[in-house]
This record gives structure tokens, C-alpha cells and sequence, in this order.
């Protein structure tokens, strides 16, 4: 969501985002799964029964919808009118998607899904709370999701309003507050493992997200830690409209 152009956010801050160094910082931010481009691959038929997806087939499916959209070949499964009756009778996702409200990230699209394949949750800055939790708690124990992707994307505003009301050391107005809160403790990170640029906050902030997830007790940190639910973070390239995963395998943190 482009927050930062809000009038609330114009008339409270200095704009010091500037002097915290360039957005180049991207670069050393996120880093992707393959440096080969990904084959066009046909979708995967996209209605299934109840049994589980696992969570390295999930993110294959979603790996390989998401070459078809960058490659312009999408196949837009599943937005039929005879799908739409079948996933009225009942839903079974193969994968989570926990994302920004950010009107340029809509996941069904970005990994040429349809109707019924992704249980997803969004909120401003893609951050995790209680009723998130919840949320993706209800995925997998009554949906059998075994996939959870926490997708960041290139030139966050809400990453970007926190950043900048972080720096003026001013606060933003109404609840809007609540939401930099919430991305606050990714700037210090990314001051430490990166610089403290827009991208590099960008990329802490789901590394904070991911990790919030696989620790979530009593439900998804049992799961992640008996290796039945994989939590991946990644970030979306509105430019280039590729999804990169970002470092740390899904359940690499719960077994070390």
C-alpha cells in the first residue's frame, strides 16, 4: 500500500529517508532461489481432494505459475464457471500466502492460480499478528495447507512509511501507528545485516515475519518443528514480476 503518500504522512515528516543511503540495498536484500530463468511449465490441475499437498510440491506449483505470468503464458486455471461451482461445495488449498494489501501484489495472479488453490491473508507491510496467526492457523489444521509463503514486495509503502516516521522520530496518525510498530524492529536488523536502506528493511521485515511463524506456539511451531509445515519467506519484484525466496530453508531454524 503506497502509505507514504498520505497527507497525514507529507505534513509530520522530514522525508529523511535520503540520507539513509540509496535503494540500491535490494541487491544485498534479497537473494533468489535460482539464477537461471524458470521453465514455463503448464499448470497443475488446481482442484484436489482432501489430502495434503506437501509443502515442496506446493511451492513447485507456485514457482511454476509464477514463470507462466512473468513469461505472459498465464492459464488462469480454475477461474472457470464449473470451478466455481466445484469450490462452493468446499475448499482445500494447497498453499498459505501471508502478503501486503499492496493493490499490485494479488498472489492468485502472480502464481497464475485459481479459485480455491490459495488460502490467503493480507495486511499492510505483510506483518504477523494474532488474527494472522489465527488465520493461517485455521489453514492448516482444518485446511491441510502444509505451505506457508510470507511475500514482501519491491518498494513497500508501509515499509517505507515506518522506515521514514522511524527516522524523523515522529508518529504516524490514527492506527497507522500500530502498523510501524509493527515494521520497527525490522529497521534495526536490517541496519545490522544490510544498511539501513527501503529494500533492506523490506527484506528484514518478512525474515521477521517467517521466523514470528515457525516459533508460533502451541500450533504452527509443532508443525514447522515436526517438518509437516514449511513457512518460506519471499518478495515480489514489481518490475520484473518475479518471485525470489528469500535465504533460510522452511524448516531449517526448527531443527538446528
Amino acid at each position: 500500500m503506497d502509505l507514504i503518500h498520505s497527507p497525514a504522512v507529507s505534513r509530520r515528516q522530514a522525508l529523511r529517508l535520503a540520507a539513509t543511503s540509496a535503494l540500491a540495498a535490494v541487491v544485498a536484500a534479497c537473494r533468489p532461489w535460482t539464477k537461471d530463468p524458470l521453465p514455463v511449465q503448464a499448470p497443475t490441475p488446481t482442484l484436489r481432494g482432501p489430502e495434503p499437498v506437501e509443502g515442496e510440491s506446493a511451492l513447485e506449483r507456485l514457482v511454476a505459475g509464477n514463470a507462466r505470468y512473468v513469461a505472459n503464458r498465464a492459464q488462469y486455471p480454475g477461474h472457470s464457471t464449473e470451478r466455481r461451482e466445484q469450490v462452493a461445495e468446499g475448499q482445500h488449498p494447497f498453499a498459505a500466502v501471508l502478503c501486503c494489501s499492496d493493490s499490485r501484489v494479488p498472489p492468485e495472479i502472480l502464481f497464475d492460480q485459481g479459485l480455491g488453490d490459495l488460502f490467503v491473508t493480507r495486511v499492510a507491510g505483510n506483518v504477523v499478528d494474532d488474527e494472522m496467526i489465527g488465520s493461517l492457523e485455521y489453514a492448516v489444521e482444518h485446511l491441510g495447507v502444509r505451505l506457508i509463503m510470507v511475500l514482501g514486495h519491491e518498494r513497500c509503502g508501509a515499509v517505507r512509511a515506518a522506515l521514514e516516521a522511524t527516522l524523523a522520530g515522529v508518529e504516524m496518525e490514527g492506527h497507522l501507528e500500530h502498523l510501524v510498530k509493527a515494521i520497527e524492529p525490522a529497521i534495526e536488523e536490517a541496519q545490522l545485516a544490510y544498511g539501513d536502506a527501503w529494500e533492506a528493511v523490506a527484506a528484514a521485515n518478512v525474515e521477521r515475519q517467517v521466523t514470528a511463524l515457525r516459533h508460533s506456539q502451541p500450533i504452527l511451531a509443532e508443525l514447522v518443528e515436526a517438518g509437516e509445515v514449511e513457512v518460506v519467506g519471499a518478495r515480489y519484484d514489481l518490475d520484473s514480476g518475479w518471485v525470489t525466496l528469500l535465504e533460510e530453508p522452511a524448516a531449517e531454524e526448527s531443527h538446528s
